[in-house]
């Protein structure tokens, strides 16, 4: 009889080898190479050892340092169970398919991830720990990782001036407790799994903001600070209520809070705070509020107010290397650009924060919020250049003085 090679490995079994070449006639199995996990069934236990019936494949056994490994997995098991196993051998010295059931059920493991990733299964994970970029947390006993982006909104830690350290307190409050997730990365790989709280709820909270539109007004109040904005906390409505929804909350970015600068919103806003806000944009699960939106633009008639050419006062807002903000009308600011200095330096040191200077108008756009300001009076224009003989008179003169 002809010997089977599968791989690298000669079969020399000659039960195994006939029952391979049988399989291969009819189809009727898949011939598994090392690295492979195959399922069968358990056909008995005794001395530190696990038979395994894998049909037309034969026996497989686990004994050894495999027994050991995944003692409490077979302790469980009953003759007639299914089981999974990886094959480790195709034909060790006692003539069997040698296997390891501790490999097998991290390979299924690994491979349920991918299946759950793919199906967009929303999965309940118990939060082990925090460290200062997220949560810590297990699915098939495999450690995965939630960034603290992936987070619910009612989860984000609202931190002053997103101080790591703080965070990682606030973060430290959820372990132990359940939250209900997605799988959005599957790397088996480099051992990386992520999780995400936020996608997990994409599919309510899309169901609940339909009956919100771009452009509604909200009222509630201001239930965190943050430096890149301030959350707003609202009662839904009765539609979205309907919906499935108990509260609502959306972010007011910085650029959003106001028509003038503002630099710490924690200086402007506080937890508590009533608002009202216009919705501006409804992105997945996240609401993007204004309150600016809500206030009168004061850039309209701004260029009719102010005129190329215009000298006007002006208070320094903020100083930055590439200029200063100047605030020259109520909410109306403009850039003085640092090019009116020459150098950072020599900025700070004619100009200072909060004081006003006169300024002229170099240019002005009420479409794009944009004015642009010299400093002091306007710069004459330069001298026509002199000829070369025009120079040398000069040089004359200067000789003669």
């Amino acid at each position: 009889m002809q010997n089977v090679i599968v791989g690298q490995n000669l079969v020399q079994n000659p039960h195994i080898k006939a029952l391979m070449e049988e399989a291969l006639k009819i189809g009727a199995a898949k011939i598994p190479k090392v690295g492979d996990v195959i399922a069968g069934t358990v056909a008995n236990k005794e001395s530190l050892t696990l038979y395994a019936d894998f049909g037309v494949l034969g026996m497989g056994i686990v004994y050894g340092r495999e027994f050991r490994a995944a003692s409490d997995i077979i302790r469980k098991m009953n003759i007639g169970d299914p089981i999974s196993g990886k094959v480790v051998d195709l034909e060790n010295e006692r003539g069997f398919l040698e296997l390891s059931l501790k490999d097998a059920g991290y390979t299924l493991a690994w491979d349920d991830l991918i299946k759950k990733k793919d199906t967009g299964e929303i999965i309940e994970v118990e939060i082990k720990e925090a460290n200062k970029g997220g949560l810590m947390t297990e699915v098939n006993n495999i450690p995965a990782f939630m960034p603290v982006s992936q987070l619910a909104t009612k989860h984000y830690p609202r931190v002053d001036g997103g101080d790591k350290s703080k965070i990682l307190i606030e973060l430290q409050k959820f372990a132990g407790q359940k939250f209900k997730v997605k799988i959005i990365d599957v790397n088996q790989d480099d051992g990386k799994l992520i999780v995400s709280e936020k996608e997990a709820q994409d599919d309510d909270l899309k169901k609940i903001l339909s009956v919100y539109t771009v452009g509604d007004i909200v009222n509630g109040e201001v239930s965190g600070v943050v430096n890149f904005g301030v959350f707003v906390k609202f009662t839904p409505s009765e539609e979205a209520i309907g919906a499935g929804a108990n509260e609502l909350e959306g972010l007011v970015h910085i650029s959003e809070l106001d028509w003038q600068l503002i630099e710490n919103p924690a200086d402007t806003f506080k937890v508590g705070d009533a608002v009202s806000a216009q919705i501006i944009s409804l992105d997945s699960d996240k609401i993007s509020l204004s309150i600016k939106a809500l206030k009168k633009d004061p850039w309209e008639g701004a260029e009719e107010k102010f005129k190329k050419g215009d000298m006007v006062k002006g208070t320094i807002v903020k100083l930055n290397p590439f200029g200063a903000f100047v605030r020259v009308d109520g909410d109306i600011q403009g850039l003085c650009h640092i090019s009116e200095f020459g150098t950072d330096e020599e900025m700070r040191k004619t100009i200072e924060s909060g004081k006003e200077y006169d300024f002229n108008v170099q240019s002005i756009s009420s479409k794009d919020h944009r004015m642009a300001l010299g400093f002091g009076k306007i710069k004459q224009p330069a001298k026509e250049a002199v000829t070369a003989p025009e120079k040398e008179e000069e040089k004359d003169v200067e000789k003669k003085a």
